[in-house]
């Protein structure tokens, strides 16, 4: 029996023991709960009217709670390394010893006791570096007490199922080859795939990197940029848990079937998840008050595809870009002197004129925002009050004070003026309407969004210590500006200019320096680990951009087929499909348009019971025949794609292809009709 799959059955049989250990203490904790809720409800009639003993009792009860949920917590981890302790071992020899220590690496650490040497580490334990960054020979890895030096004598990989050891065997090269082709290999799931085992020296700086406050990830596509990014994550709350837990970490993610795609990577690193939402959804809940409703980036993008005026283009752009937050900076300066009309106010013996109110919104409070000064001076007027007669003011007095320095306000409807700013420059306003009436165009969104965080108090978001933002080539300077204003926070921004959903590709760290500082680290990644060789060629030639370095994965040639008609496509595509036991878990059908999508879908639908329907509204990817548009599909990937529909002729058909061209994973088809 091999060193390997010795190590695995004792650690299978430590695992065991160590897991009936928790469940009994779990079932005293349970008891003790049981008795001490007896006990509150038997006597709590009794207990002192102060409360302290009602008091004292329920946050033991609570206490003892938290402690049997931690203990279920753990015994979950646990259950969880018995289907696989661990992945990899390094035998380390440290400088001025005589013998070497082996480290066993695993998804979490395992030790008997606490404070004992553990049995296997966590991936993200210092020690763990040399696994991932060191080949044999000279290395060293940083630990609380310094940088340790010595010598790796040798380094195994496992793959571990179900508790059985599948393979292992030594490697003197870095995690690649025999075993990532393995892993790449394999069928595509609906769920994204943790890159424990497998994680590249390159990634494994990023995913270790402290240092850099804003990180930003250019990834070409397949380079595993997501994955590194949530490694990252799991990697920072481990390494710094007295400042950081999961509710301080939130992701932009571009849709609720990316989000539902990756929810599971946190938990499978022993990390509890954490919140995931879409910028849209965060501007429409802002909005709400000034706008009924707001459209959201696709309805954008689908009015694009399908051909807009020159002059609408042109808008769009001017509004998401820099040259209009600086209109929107000089508009606010005029703002001032048209906002408000002064007038006197008096309330009982207290007295303020036009012209002292004019210059407390002038001078002491020119700081505030211009919506938020009159409300400074109306507080200053009632404490000067309270302060005078030594009580507080009566309600109908605050009312009437309220009531008089509202009416000071032109206008308080943040709609009405950002109407004002479009007049102004020449462009046309929003419609007339009610509060509750009104739905904001999505080129409209932001710049509304914008002008009311520039006129009121803002909440910076404090509670988020880290913010993830996927798919940066698709949020506009305009939107950069606004994040930059509610996160003060450190960032890891990641994406792929390539993959930008426009006619025209953006760049956005041409200005995120200039709107962050020098606390901006770029980086590059640009070898893809998705696709095989031949699908990575097809994509490079369709995009143009740099050619990717890719794993040697080879495959089937991307075919290419023109077909009579759509019917005859979708025929053909149900011919090809090959789901099941003997094949594939996914295949995606991929169309430009939301148009174009309904139709292939309710083709395929009356013949294939195991198609599913992507749409801006979704939340759960499943397997078999996805169809969906190619903006909708960003992020996803499939064991076989099927590339439909989109026009030649149209600016953004480049792009269109190189997305759907990237999410395959071993089999593309390209069909046209003619």
């Amino acid at each position: 029996m091999s060193r390997g799959k010795r190590y695995l059955s004792f650690i299978i049989e430590k695992l065991k023991v160590y897991i009936a250990g928790l469940g009994e203490t779990i079932q005293e904790l349970q008891k003790d709960i049981e008795n001490m809720n007896a006990y509150y409800w038997e006597n709590y009639t009794e207990m002192d009217q102060y409360g302290y003993e009602n008091y004292d009792n329920q946050q033991a009860l609570f206490s003892q709670a938290d402690r049997n949920q931690e203990y279920l917590k753990k015994r979950q981890r646990m259950k969880r390394m018995l289907d696989s302790p661990f992945f990899g071992s390094v035998d380390f020899l440290y400088d001025g010893e005589e013998e070497a220590e082996t480290f066993y690496i695993g998804i979490g650490n395992f030790a008997e006791e606490v404070g004992t040497i553990p049995l296997i580490y966590d991936w993200r334990a210092p020690v763990s570096g040399l696994f991932y960054d060191f080949d044999k020979g000279a290395a060293s890895y940083e630990a609380p007490a310094g940088i340790l030096q010595g010598e790796i004598l040798s380094k195994r990989q496992y793959k571990i199922r179900g508790g059985r050891m599948l393979y292992e065997f030594e490697s003197d090269m870095k995690i690649d080859d025999d075993i990532l082709k393995f892993e790449l290999g394999t069928n595509s799931d609906t769920k994204l795939k943790n890159i424990v085992q497998t994680i590249q020296k390159e990634q494994n700086v990023i995913i270790r990197n402290t240092k850099d406050k804003i990180l930003v990830i250019q990834g070409a596509a397949g380079s595993g940029k997501t994955s590194v990014a949530l490694h990252r994550i799991a990697y920072l709350l481990y390494h710094d848990r007295e400042n950081l837990n999961s509710s301080n970490v939130l992701i932009l993610s571009p849709n609720g079937v990316f989000s539902d795609y990756i929810s599971h990577i946190l938990p499978e690193l022993g990390e509890e998840n954490i919140r995931e939402m879409s910028f849209d959804l965060f501007a429409y809940q802002e909005l709400k008050g000034i706008a009924a409703d707001c459209e959201d980036r696709y309805h954008q993008i689908e009015r694009q595809i399908a051909g807009i005026k020159k002059e609408a283009e042109e808008r769009f752009r001017w509004k998401q870009s820099e040259a209009f937050v600086r209109e929107i900076e000089g508009f606010l300066v005029e703002l001032e002197d048209r906002l408000v009309d002064f007038h006197d106010v008096e309330y009982r013996g207290i007295q303020k004129s036009a012209k002292e109110i004019l210059n407390f919104f002038y001078y002491k409070f020119m700081n505030l925002p211009l919506l938020s000064r009159l409300d400074a001076v109306r507080d200053y007027f009632i404490d000067e009050w309270e302060t005078l007669y030594g009580r507080e003011l009566p309600e109908e007095g605050q009312e009437y004070i309220w009531k008089r320095f509202e009416e000071m306000y032109v206008t308080k409807d943040i709609y009405v003026i950002y109407n004002w700013f479009l007049k102004e420059h020449g462009y046309p306003a929003l419609p007339e309407a009610a509060a509750e009436e009104r739905v904001l165009n999505y080129e409209d969104v932001y710049p509304v969004l914008y002008l009311k965080y520039c006129l009121t108090e803002r909440k910076v978001q404090k509670n988020i210590r880290h913010l993830v933002i996927d798919e940066m080539q698709d949020y506009s300077y305009l939107q950069y500006v606004i994040l930059e204003r509610l996160f003060t926070c450190s960032m890891t921004i990641l994406g792929d200019k390539a993959q930008t959903v426009d006619s025209v590709q953006q760049d956005v760290y041409t200005f995120l320096p200039k709107l962050y500082g020098r606390k901006v680290r770029r980086i590059l990644m640009n070898r893809s680990y998705r696709n095989t060789v031949e699908i990575a060629v097809y994509a490079q030639k369709v995009s143009g951009a740099v050619k990717p370095e890719y794993i040697e994965r080879h495959g089937k040639e991307v075919a290419e087929w023109l077909c009579g008609d759509r019917k005859e496509m979708y025929d053909r595509i149900i011919k090809e499909v090959r789901l099941g036991a003997e094949g594939y878990e996914t295949a995606a059908v991929l169309t430009m348009t939301e148009e174009e999508a309904i139709e292939a879908y309710e083709y395929l639908k009356s013949r294939c019971r195991s198609t599913s329907y992507i749409d801006r509204n979704s939340s759960i990817f499943k397997k078999g025949i996805t169809v969906t548009t190619f903006y909708l599909a960003k992020g996803l990937e499939f064991d076989q794609v099927f590339i439909t529909g989109g026009e030649k002729e149209n600016p953004f058909f480049r792009q269109f292809k190189y997305i759907c061209a990237t999410r395959a994973l071993h089999e593309l088809y390209v069909l046209g009709t003619g």
